[in-house]
């Protein structure tokens, strides 16, 4: 347990900042759940209706650190992979 004082501000900190980045990883996660979903149902056109949203909120989790910008890169690539695969099948 922490003992001097900047050391319980820290924890404080550090336990806002925890909650703050589970929701951002979460709306990352939401988005690209509906991407899939809509791939999964053969709906393509809707699925590159949600990519701008799961750009935003991929770009706004790496603004804010929550994640690395290889991690971006490679989900937002993901995410077009994706599409372009389910273009080719469909």
């Amino acid at each position: 347990m922490a003992i001097t004082q900047n050391a319980k501000k820290a924890i404080r900190n550090s336990e806002k900042k925890r909650v703050f980045n589970i929701r951002r990883v979460r709306r990352v996660k939401t988005a690209i759940r509906d991407i899939e979903k809509a791939l999964e149902g053969g709906d393509v056109s809707a699925a590159e209706a949600k990519l701008p949203e799961a750009y935003k909120s991929i770009d706004k989790a790496l603004k804010m650190g929550t994640l690395k910008s290889n991690t971006a890169s490679r989900r937002k690539a993901g995410l077009v992979r994706m599409i372009q695969r389910a273009k080719t099948e469909a």
